[in-house]
């Protein structure tokens, strides 16, 4: 057998498929009267043989400090030793397939002393090899570095992250969107870690259709996965519009207090919370901690109270309930949207002084991390007194004052990276290398097919270090765990 026929071998053992791509929608009300929802359509052909090639979007924006923004492609950059092996006999060639805990051998076999010897691992040195003549030149990069664990998280869980390949990791810290079943399936195959769901996904639907499409998600999921909406009651419902899920939407946050006082306030969110978990639904991401600084303010719909105080009362009480039920909660938007304009449709500015936060808006965020809320969703204003250039999303300072001023230790999530402020802000950029660096554990975001790929190359080129992305990983599985998912 000829050398040439080695290398063919080789070739088609080390081919891998492409990537794929989809679109996203709003996913917040914009008429401020009827919860509402878009939809978005996408056609996945993605491989689910494990492999993944790096088809990503062609450029990202990345906040490189607080003070000046920088845009541009993320480049890709490979260390690797390279030597040179003659062999005198027959030897083996093994090839895992992507797994890292397995490897199959299959003999070779050869007329001549000569063959060639590859072996594909991730959680040890990779190599590969390319042949000239009778001689083979193999390329080896470092192995992985052992996983640090965060305070907090159970062991089995970092031993779990620490067998996960970058591929893997990256997924789980996307929270997908998608507005029918089809489409939230396909990206729950590919491994992202959430989804987040409109309402036109249980529209028309009976409870029983529901459970059985939530059950084929979590069947479908490498991982458990969270699957999320926003149930906040009022103008920003997603299941219970569906009347045969419930008579009546959920009464917003102010109507529930001004009709039944705090009593009616904890049985509504029992009430939330038990019927999202009979529907599949394990996360519901509110409660809105945001207050705005008048009745015409865009917020103020969905908001408890005018008043700091009652506010930060209403979200201590509407967390500790959740979590007793084990319905994941998640805190927004931070760092408190005030008088901002909606940011579904344009950039907002907030140039309040930072003592009006300390004082008004951090108080809401507080009370629900004191209760344990699970995680916290921030806006994309900017806000000038922390940084005046990026918006809240993508700014590592808003990031640090979360974590290091308020002491979250949770799971910090994106608004929707798909609204029209941030692809304004972007020029149309995926931003999701930017939300990486500035600190995010998930980003909502429905294009997952070019972002996953987008971190992958900046994890590899080290712009990106994959301590980061071990951290964010074993947050949200600490979350899942929390929750009884895993």
């Amino acid at each position: 057998m000829r050398l040439s026929k080695y290398c063919a071998v080789l070739l088609a053992i080390m081919t891998a498929a492409a990537c794929s791509g989809c679109g996203m929608t709003d996913i917040s009300p914009q008429d401020g009267t009827a919860a509402a929802c878009s939809g978005c359509s996408q056609t996945d052909n993605s491989p689910q043989n494990g492999t993944t090639t790096a088809a990503a979007t062609a450029s990202t924006v990345n906040p490189s400090n607080t003070t000046a923004g920088t845009t541009g492609s993320a480049a890709q950059t490979v260390t690797s030793a390279k030597t040179v092996v003659s062999s005198a006999a027959a030897t083996p060639v093994t090839e895992n397939g992507g797994n890292q805990n397995q490897q199959n051998e299959q003999p070779v076999n050869t007329t001549k002393a000569q063959a060639v010897q590859t072996q594909r691992v991730t959680a040890a040195p990779v190599t590969t090899v390319s042949t000239s003549g009778t001689e083979a030149v193999t390329e080896t990069t470092a192995a992985p570095k052992p996983v640090e664990a965060l305070p907090g998280i159970d062991a089995d869980l970092v031993e779990r992250v620490s067998k996960m390949n970058l591929h893997e990791k990256v997924s789980q810290m996307m929270m997908a969107s998608a507005s029918d079943a089809a489409t939230a399936k396909t990206a729950i195959q590919s491994g992202v870690g959430a989804m987040a769901l409109f309402a036109k996904a249980f529209s028309g639907k009976s409870k029983k259709q529901v459970q059985q499409m939530t059950a084929e998600f979590q069947k479908a999921a490498k991982i458990p996965i969270l699957i999320s909406i926003d149930e906040e009651g009022g103008t920003v419902n997603r299941v219970s519009t569906n009347k045969q899920l419930r008579a009546t939407p959920f009464l917003s946050p102010s109507a529930l207090y001004e009709k039944g006082g705090w009593d009616l306030v904890v049985s509504d969110t029992q009430e939330k919370a038990d019927l999202l978990l009979s529907l599949g639904v394990n996360s519901n991401l509110g409660p809105v901690c945001d207050v705005a600084l008048t009745k015409n303010d865009y917020i103020f719909k969905r908001t408890f109270s005018l008043d700091y105080n009652m506010t930060a009362q209403y979200v201590e009480t509407v967390v500790r309930e959740m979590k007793e039920k084990k319905l994941a909660s998640t805190l927004k938007h931070f760092p408190g949207y005030g008088g901002s304009r909606d940011t579904h449709k344009n950039m907002a500015t907030d140039n309040r002084e930072y003592s009006a936060f300390e004082t008004g808006d951090f108080l809401p965020f507080q009370a629900g991390i004191a209760a344990g809320a699970d995680s916290v969703m921030v806006s994309h204003n900017i806000v000038t007194c922390m940084d005046k250039n990026y918006p809240a999303s993508l700014s590592p300072a808003v990031h640090k004052i979360l974590r290091e001023t308020l002491g979250f230790t949770g799971v910090i999530i994106t608004d929707d990276l798909g609204m029209n402020a941030i692809t304004q802000f972007t020029d149309g950029k995926n931003p999701a290398v930017a939300a990486v660096l500035a600190g995010n554990d998930f980003l909502c975001y429905a294009d997952y097919q070019n972002s996953v790929p987008a971190i992958e190359k900046a994890v590899k080129s080290g712009e990106i270090s994959e301590e980061q992305i071990n951290a964010s990983v074993q947050r949200i599985l600490q979350w899942k765990r929390n929750i009884g998912l895993i």
